[in-house]
């Protein structure tokens, strides 16, 4: 008896041990771009055709290669990225004459629900949708509002996990737009 009970047992912590190790390896944030963007490299910016929100037809980061671009992750369910779209729509306006855009991706909701928060914070910045968060994962998003700095050759130089502020705005953003294509 006492060897079926050893038996069981190790058979259970070797299943324990497999099950955190699986875990271990396949959940958490993906720290690739962080990790180069700390080391001073710039990453290759993940790219897909998305839906527009508001309008038809489909678009994608490509479109916009040649200007430096704030890809913003955000979702009207998601208060502080509500907080910050007023700030980002500023953002726009004073980059647009200089060759940036400010570029929305709103994450996992109905059209309707994002299209309101548009309209009630009058952006003109293009937006995307990402209903089922695909794309937002290419980028190792966990949390939101997250947001990606894109250079003219389409590289991400920053990036901001949470919410961005009018430094750190001006402090990624001078720089970059004063750089050659």
């Amino acid at each position: 008896m006492r060897l079926w009970v050893y038996a069981a047992v190790t058979i259970a912590a070797a299943a324990l041990v497999g099950l955190l190790a699986y875990g271990v390896t396949t959940s958490g944030q993906d720290t690739t771009i962080d990790d180069k963007l700390v080391s001073g490299e710039r990453v290759k910016a993940p790219d897909a055709s998305l839906p527009r929100l508001g309008a038809d037809g489909r678009a994608q980061l490509a479109d916009y290669e040649g200007k430096v671009v704030v890809l913003n992750f955000w979702g009207s369910w998601c208060p502080p990225c509500v907080g910050e779209l007023p700030l980002l729509q500023r953002a726009h306006r004073k980059i647009e004459s200089q060759g940036g855009t400010v570029l929305g991706v709103d994450m996992k909701e109905v059209t309707s629900d994002g299209l309101a928060m548009v309209r009630r914070n009058k952006l003109t910045y293009p937006n995307l949708r990402d209903p089922d968060g695909e794309f937002a994962d290419l980028y190792g998003t966990t949390a939101y509002p997250e947001t990606f700095v894109i250079d003219r050759k389409g590289l991400i130089a920053a990036r901001q996990r949470g919410p961005v502020d009018q430094a750190w705005l001006d402090r990624t953003l001078t720089p970059l737009l004063a750089e050659k294509p």
